[in-house]
C-alpha cells in the first residue's frame, strides 16, 4: 500500500491532536504535533525572560537563541503516546498549562520561528507516511500532502474542551478566561501575516462539534482509504 502525507489543520481546541493520533495509530503512520512544537519555543520564552508582563517577545534575543533551541518527540512506553521534550527535558505536561497557551500563537506569528519550526517538519514528512496537525500544514508545511483535513467547532464547544481537559488533569480552570483565550487566539491565528490559518482550497472541512471520537476516527479512516486507493 502506498504511503501518504496527512495534514490536519483547524482552530484552536478542535481536537485536532487528538484525531491525527488515533488516525495515526490507526493506520500505523508517524505522528508529528506541530504545537505542542510552538508551545516548547513558548515556553523557552517565557523562562528566558523574552516575554514581558504586557505579552510583547523580544524577538532578538529570541532569535539569536532559536539555533540552540532542540524540540524533540519521545516515545512514553507506559502510556503509548508521544511526548514532548525541549533540550532534552520532558516539557509535555508544562507546555499544555494556561500560562503558555496564553503566548503561543504571538509566538507562532514571528517569521524566524515559522521558518525554522517548517523546516524541520518538512524533513520529518520528507519519506511520508505521516500525519501531522497545526494551522498551517496543508497550506505552507505540505502543500501536496494527499490528504488534507480542516477541523473546526464553535469557540464555546472548545472551550469546554479545554476546561474538560485541564480540570481532567486536576488543573485550575476558568471557562471564562479558557473562552476569551480560544477567541483571541482564533483572531491572532487567523489574522497573522506569515502563514494565517486558512483552510487549503483542495482540503475536506470537518465540524466535530458534535461527533463523538470515535465517530470523528471512522471519518478520517473512510477519507484515508479513498485517498489511498486513488
Amino acid at each position: 500500500m502506498k504511503k501518504i502525507t496527512i495534514a490536519i489543520d483547524g482552530f484552536s481546541s478542535c481536537g485536532k491532536s487528538t484525531m491525527a493520533k488515533m488516525l495515526a495509530k490507526e493506520v500505523g503512520y508517524i505522528y508529528v504535533d506541530t504545537g505542542a512544537m510552538y508551545r516548547a519555543v513558548t515556553l523557552f520564552a517565557m523562562r528566558n525572560g523574552m516575554i514581558a508582563p504586557n505579552g510583547e517577545v523580544n524577538r532578538d534575543e529570541l532569535k539569536q537563541k532559536m539555533q540552540t533551541l532542540r524540540v524533540e518527540f519521545k516515545l512514553n512506553e507506559q502510556t503509548g503516546r508521544a511526548e514532548t521534550y525541549l533540550n532534552g527535558e520532558n516539557v509535555e505536561n508544562e507546555i499544555r498549562g494556561m500560562e503558555v497557551s496564553s503566548h503561543v500563537s504571538a509566538i507562532a506569528a514571528i517569521d524566524f520561528v515559522r521558518t525554522a519550526l517548517v523546516e524541520q517538519q518538512q524533513r520529518m514528512g520528507r519519506d511520508k507516511g505521516i500525519v501531522m496537525d497545526g494551522r498551517d500544514i496543508g497550506t505552507v508545511v505540505f502543500p501536496d500532502a494527499e490528504l488534507k483535513v480542516f477541523v473546526t467547532a464553535s469557540a464555546e464547544i472548545r472551550a469546554q474542551r479545554r476546561f474538560d481537559e485541564l480540570k481532567g488533569k486536576g488543573v485550575e480552570a476558568n471557562f471564562d478566561e479558557i473562552l476569551n483565550n480560544v477567541q483571541q487566539r482564533d483572531y491572532i491565528d487567523s489574522h497573522r501575516e506569515v502563514s494565517p490559518l486558512r483552510k487549503a482550497d483542495d482540503a475536506i472541512e470537518l465540524d466535530n462539534g458534535e461527533l463523538t471520537i470515535a465517530q470523528q476516527l471512522q471519518w478520517l479512516v473512510e477519507r484515508f482509504e479513498e485517498r489511498v486507493a486513488q
